[in-house]
């Protein structure tokens, strides 16, 4: 039950997609030996959970708990990938490839989120992590066009 006058579902789902973000870059790491692209997969995950600390206060102080879910539309992603990577011959262009249609995904929902009325500390955050996802969504575009 929320406890202040703000909907913070966006915010919600923005950790959930944040959540499974981290799963799948960790699920990635596992499934591809390259020691570069695991340094880049690291920072990935260090990001978006930095992300995830620094929204969840705001989630608990609403709902009383923090989010844990993932975003559904992320594991189908990261299960339909696990199912391309086994017959591609380019496992990590797939990989690469569905890892920054998450970023588009981050980046999606905190539009969305900045577009609501949200508290302002919480709004200050909000573009704080969209500079940083926006630099993540970057490097994984570059990435892709590099597989390519």
């Amino acid at each position: 039950m929320a406890d202040s006058n703000y909907d913070m579902e966006p915010v919600k789902e923005l950790i959930k997609v944040l959540n499974g973000g981290v799963d799948f870059y960790t699920e990635a790491k596992k499934k591809l030996d390259n020691i570069e692209l695991n340094r880049v997969f690291d920072q990935m995950i260090v990001d978006k959970a930095q992300a995830i600390s620094d929204l969840q206060p705001f989630v608990l102080i609403d709902e009383g708990e923090i989010e844990t879910d993932s975003a559904l539309s992320i594991d189908i992603r990261e299960s339909y990938t696990k199912l391309v990577g086994m017959v591609s011959t380019d496992k990590e262009h797939t990989y690469i490839s569905q890892l920054e249609e998450v970023e588009d995904k981050v980046l999606s929902k905190l539009d969305k989120a900045l577009s609501k009325d949200l508290p302002p500390k919480c709004k200050s955050v909000l573009l704080q992590i969209q500079t940083r996802m926006q630099a993540c969504h970057d490097q994984m575009k570059q990435l892709q066009e590099l597989t390519a």
